[in-house]
């Protein structure tokens, strides 16, 4: 397979900068997309959570693939996540088995906590009484254990990170979060370099599909209206320049950041055309441009999470 550039995390694994992202994609359109994704246009990364209900379809096409000999396992970099109600180290464990199982994988190359906040097995009521602390010392578990090559936490604040790492036995390994072109994450992305943390954008195109998510529970999500950063005039003009769509551009400035990416798509040519972004690159003054454009606009508030202790939006909300 072609060589993607990677990020070196701290226990020396190597993450791809590059991967498909497969939030909101049915079992049709995921079985069909990851078959493009990794047969045809040879991603190194996959990107899903338990919560996006598509593991075990996932884990169907890789054993198809891999006993086609199309791929070899260690061709495809794996990044799942734990949901809340799986985030009380009471749980996480056995949860984490639970993935591995609908991925058929013996371990994940990364596993994420997907909130900071731990919600009880049904997954509506606030366990009030966990933290960050009491998470992270779950994955560190799994860790030990094993399972998962990687370790690391999604949607947290820069706090929590702060705090997490001063008692950590086993440092945050990856840190993945909403960063796109209007919600830059500069203050994250210095604290992480500071410990030494790699960091994953999703929304890196701005999530234009995000309006139509729905919660386990069926609870459809409020989204305020946003600028599409596909449309911004700085982005068409680079575009334009480099003769890539606004999409490229758009990915290329977070990878210029050294940060790595996890489009979605369930088109054929869009998968192929996010992955064509190696080919050119932003100058340091185009980059600086990008990072200085006006607007600026966090998409996902995670409400569900209101009124927990360790809600990391608290301060954001109105």
């Amino acid at each position: 397979m072609p060589a993607f550039p990677t990020i070196k995390l701290q226990n020396g694994v190597e993450m791809p900068i590059i991967g498909l992202g497969t939030w909101q994609s049915t079992d049709d359109d995921v079985r069909k997309a990851v078959e493009v994704a990794v047969a045809e246009a040879n991603y190194p990364l996959i990107d899903t959570a338990e919560i996006y209900q598509n593991e075990e379809v996932i884990g169907n096409i890789l054993h198809k693939l891999i006993s086609e000999g199309k791929i070899k396992r260690e061709d495809v970099f794996i990044t799942t996540k734990l949901w809340t109600h799986n985030l009380n180290p009471a749980r996480s464990l056995e949860a984490a088995r639970e993935c591995l199982k609908r991925l058929q994988l013996e371990k994940v190359d990364l596993l994420l906590c997907h909130m900071p906040a731990s919600f009880d097995v049904g997954g509506t009521e606030h366990e009030k009484d966990v933290t960050v602390e009491d998470v992270w010392r779950g994955m560190e578990t799994i860790y030990d254990a094993g399972l998962a090559r990687a370790i690391g936490v999604s949607n947290w604040s820069v706090e929590q990170v702060e705090r997490v790492m001063k008692t950590a036995k086993v440092p945050i390994h990856n840190v993945q979060n909403e960063l796109y072109l209007y919600w830059p994450q500069h203050e994250l992305a210095e604290a992480c370099k500071k410990h030494g943390i790699s960091i994953t954008s999703y929304g890196s195109l701005g999530s234009p599909g995000r309006v139509n998510f729905t919660l386990p529970t069926g609870q459809k999500l409020d989204w305020a209206s946003a600028p599409n950063a596909l449309e911004d005039p700085k982005v068409k003009e680079l575009a334009e320049k480099y003769k890539k769509s606004p999409a490229q551009v758009l990915l290329r400035y977070v990878i210029e950041r050294g940060i790595a990416v996890i489009p979605k798509s369930v088109t054929p040519s869009r998968i192929h055309e996010n992955l064509n972004v190696f080919d050119f690159k932003l100058t340091q003054e185009e980059v600086k441009a990008l990072d200085a454009v006006s607007h600026r606009q966090r998409l996902f508030l995670q409400p569900f999470m209101e009124g927990h202790p360790e809600d990391p939006f608290k301060s954001e909300r109105v």
